[in-house]
Protein backbone atom coordinates (compact mmCIF):
# COMPACT_ATOMS: atom_id res chain seq x y z
CA UNK A 1 0.00 0.00 0.00
CA UNK A 2 2.63 2.36 1.07
CA UNK A 3 5.87 0.85 -1.18
CA UNK A 4 7.06 3.52 -3.23
CA UNK A 5 4.71 6.10 -2.56
CA UNK A 6 4.77 9.81 -0.90
CA UNK A 7 3.35 10.41 2.02
CA UNK A 8 2.75 13.88 3.02
CA UNK A 9 1.83 14.70 7.21
CA UNK A 10 0.41 17.73 8.27
CA UNK A 11 1.14 18.27 11.92
CA UNK A 12 3.89 15.29 11.08
CA UNK A 13 6.05 16.40 14.40
CA UNK A 14 2.80 15.53 16.86
CA UNK A 15 2.08 12.11 18.33
CA UNK A 16 0.04 10.77 15.72
CA UNK A 17 2.92 11.77 12.92
CA UNK A 18 5.66 10.30 14.79
CA UNK A 19 3.83 7.11 15.56
CA UNK A 20 2.50 6.86 12.42
CA UNK A 21 6.55 7.64 10.13
CA UNK A 22 7.27 4.73 13.67
CA UNK A 23 5.44 1.77 12.10
CA UNK A 24 5.16 3.22 8.14
CA UNK A 25 9.27 2.93 8.20
CA UNK A 26 9.10 -0.48 10.03
CA UNK A 27 6.84 -2.08 7.64
CA UNK A 28 6.85 -0.18 4.34
CA UNK A 29 9.78 0.92 2.00
CA UNK A 30 7.90 4.85 1.11
CA UNK A 31 9.36 7.07 -1.50
CA UNK A 32 9.37 9.61 0.28
CA UNK A 33 7.88 10.94 4.17
CA UNK A 34 7.46 14.26 4.31
CA UNK A 35 6.98 16.23 7.71
CA UNK A 36 5.04 19.53 7.70
CA UNK A 37 5.23 21.63 10.64
CA UNK A 38 5.60 24.96 11.76
CA UNK A 39 8.03 24.10 14.75
CA UNK A 40 11.63 23.92 14.51
CA UNK A 41 12.86 22.33 17.40
CA UNK A 42 10.47 19.93 16.78
CA UNK A 43 11.48 18.97 13.52
CA UNK A 44 15.17 18.78 15.20
CA UNK A 45 14.42 17.03 17.21
CA UNK A 46 11.83 14.43 15.54
CA UNK A 47 14.76 14.08 12.71
CA UNK A 48 17.19 12.69 15.27
CA UNK A 49 14.84 9.58 16.02
CA UNK A 50 13.80 9.19 11.83
CA UNK A 51 16.69 9.81 9.78
CA UNK A 52 16.25 7.65 6.81
CA UNK A 53 17.29 8.62 3.29
CA UNK A 54 13.19 8.69 2.99
CA UNK A 55 12.68 11.12 5.17
CA UNK A 56 11.65 15.09 4.41
CA UNK A 57 11.28 17.81 6.97
CA UNK A 58 9.60 21.08 5.58
CA UNK A 59 8.81 23.88 7.86
CA UNK A 60 5.13 25.46 6.73
CA UNK A 61 1.90 26.06 8.42
CA UNK A 62 -1.20 24.80 6.57
CA UNK A 63 -3.04 28.38 6.69
CA UNK A 64 -0.30 28.95 4.08
CA UNK A 65 -1.55 27.56 0.83
CA UNK A 66 1.21 28.73 -1.19
CA UNK A 67 3.85 26.59 1.12
CA UNK A 68 1.42 24.04 0.79
CA UNK A 69 1.24 24.02 -3.09
CA UNK A 70 5.39 23.82 -3.43
CA UNK A 71 5.76 20.94 -0.49
CA UNK A 72 2.76 18.88 -2.09
CA UNK A 73 4.58 18.48 -5.35
CA UNK A 74 4.69 14.86 -6.32
CA UNK A 75 2.93 13.59 -2.98
CA UNK A 76 0.68 10.51 -3.42
CA UNK A 77 -1.15 10.39 -0.03
CA UNK A 78 -1.82 13.19 2.42
CA UNK A 79 -2.88 12.60 6.12
CA UNK A 80 -3.78 16.22 7.61
CA UNK A 81 -3.23 15.48 11.45
CA UNK A 82 -2.28 19.78 12.06
CA UNK A 83 -5.21 21.55 14.04
CA UNK A 84 -4.98 23.46 17.32
CA UNK A 85 -6.65 20.92 19.82
CA UNK A 86 -6.59 22.83 23.15
CA UNK A 87 -10.60 23.22 24.02
CA UNK A 88 -10.23 26.34 26.52
CA UNK A 89 -7.58 28.17 24.37
CA UNK A 90 -9.55 27.72 21.24
CA UNK A 91 -12.42 29.11 23.04
CA UNK A 92 -9.90 32.21 24.02
CA UNK A 93 -8.62 32.52 20.36
CA UNK A 94 -11.62 31.38 18.63
CA UNK A 95 -10.33 33.14 15.15
CA UNK A 96 -7.42 31.63 15.25
CA UNK A 97 -8.87 28.03 15.47
CA UNK A 98 -10.88 28.75 13.01
CA UNK A 99 -8.18 30.15 10.70
CA UNK A 100 -5.97 26.63 11.52
CA UNK A 101 -8.80 24.21 11.60
CA UNK A 102 -11.22 25.24 9.07
CA UNK A 103 -9.34 27.92 6.86
CA UNK A 104 -6.08 25.36 6.85
CA UNK A 105 -8.32 22.53 5.76
CA UNK A 106 -9.46 24.07 2.59
CA UNK A 107 -5.78 24.95 1.96
CA UNK A 108 -5.01 21.47 2.43
CA UNK A 109 -8.34 20.27 -0.34
CA UNK A 110 -7.20 22.30 -2.57
CA UNK A 111 -3.50 22.26 -3.05
CA UNK A 112 -4.21 18.30 -2.98
CA UNK A 113 -6.17 18.46 -5.89
CA UNK A 114 -3.79 20.98 -7.67
CA UNK A 115 -1.09 18.49 -6.89
CA UNK A 116 -2.73 15.39 -8.21
CA UNK A 117 -2.45 13.82 -5.04
CA UNK A 118 -4.28 10.19 -4.85
CA UNK A 119 -6.00 9.82 -1.44
CA UNK A 120 -6.10 12.55 1.68
CA UNK A 121 -7.48 11.32 5.23
CA UNK A 122 -8.19 14.24 7.89
CA UNK A 123 -7.81 13.25 11.28
CA UNK A 124 -10.85 14.50 13.41
CA UNK A 125 -12.66 13.70 16.39
CA UNK A 126 -15.93 12.68 18.89
CA UNK A 127 -15.61 16.31 19.98
CA UNK A 128 -17.05 17.16 15.84
CA UNK A 129 -20.40 14.96 17.05
CA UNK A 130 -22.88 18.11 17.90
CA UNK A 131 -20.38 20.12 19.21
CA UNK A 132 -20.38 22.48 22.18
CA UNK A 133 -17.09 23.95 22.00
CA UNK A 134 -15.37 25.78 19.39
CA UNK A 135 -12.57 23.59 18.78
CA UNK A 136 -15.71 20.32 18.23
CA UNK A 137 -17.88 23.26 15.95
CA UNK A 138 -14.08 23.58 13.49
CA UNK A 139 -13.69 19.73 13.43
CA UNK A 140 -17.41 19.47 12.30
CA UNK A 141 -16.43 22.13 9.49
CA UNK A 142 -13.00 20.83 8.43
CA UNK A 143 -15.24 16.98 8.31
CA UNK A 144 -17.93 18.50 6.64
CA UNK A 145 -14.97 20.00 3.62
CA UNK A 146 -12.96 17.19 3.29
CA UNK A 147 -16.13 14.63 2.68
CA UNK A 148 -17.68 17.71 0.21
CA UNK A 149 -14.30 17.72 -1.40
CA UNK A 150 -15.46 14.51 -3.27
CA UNK A 151 -18.37 16.54 -5.48
CA UNK A 152 -15.27 19.82 -6.22
CA UNK A 153 -12.42 17.52 -7.72
CA UNK A 154 -13.65 17.59 -11.37
CA UNK A 155 -12.03 14.48 -13.63
CA UNK A 156 -9.75 14.03 -11.31
CA UNK A 157 -8.69 10.85 -9.25
CA UNK A 158 -8.35 11.80 -5.29
CA UNK A 159 -10.36 10.68 -2.82
CA UNK A 160 -11.40 12.06 0.17
CA UNK A 161 -12.07 10.70 3.68
CA UNK A 162 -11.97 11.31 7.59
CA UNK A 163 -11.27 8.95 10.42
CA UNK A 164 -13.39 10.09 13.35
CA UNK A 165 -11.97 8.30 16.98
CA UNK A 166 -11.78 9.63 20.73
CA UNK A 167 -9.20 10.35 23.30
CA UNK A 168 -5.94 9.00 22.28
CA UNK A 169 -4.18 7.44 25.29
CA UNK A 170 -0.80 9.06 26.83
CA UNK A 171 -0.86 11.57 23.84
CA UNK A 172 0.27 15.42 24.69
CA UNK A 173 -3.17 17.03 26.52
CA UNK A 174 -4.52 13.20 27.84
CA UNK A 175 -5.25 13.19 31.34
CA UNK A 176 -3.52 9.76 31.57
CA UNK A 177 0.34 11.39 31.91
CA UNK A 178 -1.33 14.22 34.29
CA UNK A 179 -2.44 10.96 36.40
CA UNK A 180 0.94 9.64 36.13
CA UNK A 181 2.98 12.75 37.35
CA UNK A 182 0.59 13.30 40.39
CA UNK A 183 1.06 9.90 41.30
CA UNK A 184 4.67 10.13 41.23
CA UNK A 185 5.03 12.88 42.95
CA UNK A 186 3.12 11.54 45.65
CA UNK A 187 -0.51 13.54 45.64
CA UNK A 188 -2.87 11.66 47.35
CA UNK A 189 -5.63 13.36 45.49
CA UNK A 190 -6.16 12.81 42.11
CA UNK A 191 -8.45 15.99 40.20
CA UNK A 192 -11.91 14.48 38.58
CA UNK A 193 -14.14 16.30 37.29
CA UNK A 194 -17.50 14.69 37.80
CA UNK A 195 -17.90 11.49 38.71
CA UNK A 196 -19.72 9.55 35.89
CA UNK A 197 -17.72 10.87 33.24
CA UNK A 198 -17.13 8.47 30.49
CA UNK A 199 -14.65 8.57 27.35
CA UNK A 200 -13.26 6.40 24.69
CA UNK A 201 -9.80 5.57 24.94
CA UNK A 202 -7.85 4.26 21.69
CA UNK A 203 -4.00 3.70 21.97
CA UNK A 204 -1.42 5.57 19.23
CA UNK A 205 -0.76 2.42 18.03
CA UNK A 206 -3.85 1.14 17.45
CA UNK A 207 -5.16 4.57 15.67
CA UNK A 208 -2.21 4.81 13.31
CA UNK A 209 -2.94 1.32 12.09
CA UNK A 210 -6.68 2.14 11.81
CA UNK A 211 -5.82 4.99 9.17
CA UNK A 212 -3.82 2.90 7.24
CA UNK A 213 -6.51 0.09 7.30
CA UNK A 214 -8.85 3.32 5.52
CA UNK A 215 -6.43 4.15 3.21
CA UNK A 216 -6.78 0.51 2.26
CA UNK A 217 -10.25 0.52 1.77
CA UNK A 218 -11.36 4.28 1.22
CA UNK A 219 -13.58 4.96 -1.34
CA UNK A 220 -14.35 8.51 -0.99
CA UNK A 221 -16.52 10.45 1.40
CA UNK A 222 -16.79 8.02 4.45
CA UNK A 223 -16.17 8.89 8.04
CA UNK A 224 -14.45 6.09 9.31
CA UNK A 225 -15.03 5.18 13.28
CA UNK A 226 -13.17 2.75 14.78
CA UNK A 227 -15.24 0.30 17.44
CA UNK A 228 -13.10 1.43 20.25
CA UNK A 229 -14.13 0.78 24.27
CA UNK A 230 -15.09 3.54 26.88
CA UNK A 231 -13.73 3.35 30.27
CA UNK A 232 -15.10 5.60 33.47
CA UNK A 233 -12.72 8.66 34.56
CA UNK A 234 -13.23 7.34 37.84
CA UNK A 235 -12.00 3.48 36.87
CA UNK A 236 -9.05 5.28 35.00
CA UNK A 237 -7.54 7.37 38.10
CA UNK A 238 -7.89 3.89 40.26
CA UNK A 239 -5.90 1.99 37.22
CA UNK A 240 -3.32 4.19 38.17
CA UNK A 241 -3.15 5.45 41.50
CA UNK A 242 -5.40 2.43 43.13
CA UNK A 243 -4.81 4.12 46.76
CA UNK A 244 -5.64 7.80 45.56
CA UNK A 245 -8.89 9.90 46.64
CA UNK A 246 -10.73 11.96 44.21
CA UNK A 247 -11.41 15.62 44.01
CA UNK A 248 -14.15 16.68 42.12
CA UNK A 249 -13.66 20.03 40.80
CA UNK A 250 -16.52 20.30 38.17
CA UNK A 251 -16.78 19.59 34.40
CA UNK A 252 -15.04 22.23 32.51
CA UNK A 253 -16.20 24.91 30.11
CA UNK A 254 -17.11 23.67 26.64
CA UNK A 255 -16.58 19.42 28.12
CA UNK A 256 -19.12 16.83 27.80
CA UNK A 257 -19.86 14.57 29.94
CA UNK A 258 -20.13 11.72 27.89
CA UNK A 259 -18.53 11.77 24.60
CA UNK A 260 -20.37 10.67 20.95
CA UNK A 261 -18.50 9.11 17.64
CA UNK A 262 -21.94 8.73 15.81
CA UNK A 263 -24.83 10.57 16.31
CA UNK A 264 -28.43 9.47 16.63
CA UNK A 265 -29.15 11.65 13.47
CA UNK A 266 -26.02 10.16 11.33
CA UNK A 267 -27.45 6.92 12.01
CA UNK A 268 -29.20 6.98 8.64
CA UNK A 269 -25.94 7.12 6.91
CA UNK A 270 -24.24 4.43 8.87
CA UNK A 271 -23.02 1.25 8.02
CA UNK A 272 -21.52 -1.47 10.78
CA UNK A 273 -18.35 -3.65 9.80
CA UNK A 274 -16.97 -6.42 11.92
CA UNK A 275 -14.49 -3.82 13.41
CA UNK A 276 -15.52 -0.60 12.34
CA UNK A 277 -18.46 1.87 11.47
CA UNK A 278 -18.66 4.00 8.17
CA UNK A 279 -21.08 6.88 7.64
CA UNK A 280 -21.79 7.90 4.24
CA UNK A 281 -21.64 11.30 2.99
CA UNK A 282 -25.29 12.76 3.00
CA UNK A 283 -25.13 14.18 -0.37
CA UNK A 284 -22.88 12.60 -3.12
CA UNK A 285 -23.07 14.83 -6.51
CA UNK A 286 -20.69 12.59 -8.43
CA UNK A 287 -21.32 8.74 -9.18
CA UNK A 288 -21.96 7.20 -5.50
CA UNK A 289 -19.43 4.51 -4.16
CA UNK A 290 -21.37 1.26 -2.54
CA UNK A 291 -19.89 1.76 0.68
CA UNK A 292 -21.84 -1.75 1.74
CA UNK A 293 -18.87 -3.73 0.71
CA UNK A 294 -15.50 -2.80 1.50
CA UNK A 295 -12.40 -3.94 -0.05
CA UNK A 296 -11.59 -7.11 0.96
CA UNK A 297 -15.25 -7.96 0.14
CA UNK A 298 -16.68 -7.65 3.75
CA UNK A 299 -20.44 -6.53 3.81
CA UNK A 300 -21.78 -3.99 5.67
CA UNK A 301 -24.80 -3.79 7.57
CA UNK A 302 -27.02 -0.62 7.61
CA UNK A 303 -27.87 0.49 10.85
CA UNK A 304 -31.73 1.42 12.06
CA UNK A 305 -32.25 5.56 12.86
CA UNK A 306 -32.17 5.49 16.83
CA UNK A 307 -28.43 4.01 16.50
CA UNK A 308 -26.24 5.98 18.57
CA UNK A 309 -22.32 5.34 19.36
CA UNK A 310 -21.77 6.89 22.67
CA UNK A 311 -19.67 6.24 25.29
CA UNK A 312 -22.11 6.21 28.12
CA UNK A 313 -23.97 3.53 25.92
CA UNK A 314 -20.93 1.57 24.56
CA UNK A 315 -21.27 -2.48 24.58
CA UNK A 316 -17.46 -2.37 24.93
CA UNK A 317 -15.46 -1.25 28.34
CA UNK A 318 -12.06 -0.96 29.06
CA UNK A 319 -11.64 -2.42 33.13
CA UNK A 320 -8.95 -1.31 35.26
CA UNK A 321 -7.24 -4.61 34.71
CA UNK A 322 -7.18 -3.62 30.87
CA UNK A 323 -5.87 -0.40 30.82
CA UNK A 324 -2.62 -1.19 33.35
CA UNK A 325 -2.12 -3.73 30.56
CA UNK A 326 -2.00 -1.48 28.02
CA UNK A 327 -0.05 0.86 29.75
CA UNK A 328 2.19 -1.01 29.77
CA UNK A 329 3.49 -0.96 26.61
CA UNK A 330 2.90 2.89 25.96
CA UNK A 331 5.80 5.56 26.19
CA UNK A 332 4.76 8.52 28.75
Amino acid sequence: MFNDKVIFITGGTGSFGKKFTQILLKNYKPKKVIIYSRDEFKQFEMSKIFNDRCMRYFIGDVRDKDRLLRAMEGVDYVIHAAALKHVPIAEYNPMEAIKTNVLGANNVIDAAIESGVKKVIALSTDKAVNPINLYGATKLAADKLFIAANNIKGARPIKFSVVRYGNVMASRGSVIPLFMRLTKEGARKLPITHPDMTRFWITLDEAVRFVMMAFETMQGGEIFVPKIPSMKITDLAKAINPDAEFEIIGIRPGEKLHETLISVDESFNTIEFKNYYTIQPSIYMTEKPEYTVNAWGEHGIKKEYGFRFSSDTNEKWLTIEDLREKLKNIEI
